[in-house]
């Protein structure tokens, strides 16, 4: 098993997603669905983040396999298609969701910030295996476009 691919990881993941279940559970299947959909999709967003901002951060060893593995599978992420996530009714206030009613009000920008990141984990992934210098250079633009988006469309932790 790949060292960041541990069994707290794997609790943390399915601890969030049952507890996004519950939470969703009185509301329409659409909505919930949509909710769970994008917080596991979030989450493994998260789960591959996290080998590579450890490597850009010097905290881990610089793995070109595991770095290429883990932007791979960013660049597929991102690039999938995410349009069912943002049912109407799947903001901030349902289930105590994270997005901001932004998203629906301002779609332009949101999609924007998705295309955005889209580009960055695809050039990302074109260069993590290209050694720890490439790799960093390519993570820069991933971790901008996630705090962008964030700031704009994130709400606080319920």
């Amino acid at each position: 098993m790949p060292s960041f691919l541990n069994s707290r990881t794997i609790a943390l993941v399915c601890v969030t997603l049952a507890g996004s279940a519950f939470a969703a559970s009185h509301l329409s299947p659409e909505v919930s669905g949509a909710i769970n959909a994008r917080k596991a999709h979030m989450g493994l967003y998260g789960h591959n983040l996290g080998p590579l901002g450890a490597m850009a951060q010097d905290k881990m060893p610089y793995d070109a396999a595991v770095a290429s593995a883990a932007a791979a599978n960013l660049a597929a992420l991102a690039n999938m298609d995410q349009s069912t996530y943002w049912v109407e009714g799947s903001d901030i206030a349902a289930a105590g969701g994270r997005a901001k009613a932004e998203i629906w009000s301002d779609r332009a920008g949101f999609d924007a910030e998705i295309e955005k990141l889209a580009a960055a984990a695809t050039n990302l992934a074109a260069v993590a295996g290209d050694g720890l210098d490439a790799m960093k250079a390519g993570f820069g633009p991933v971790g901008a476009s996630c705090g962008s988006c964030h700031k704009a469309y994130r709400g606080p932790r319920p």
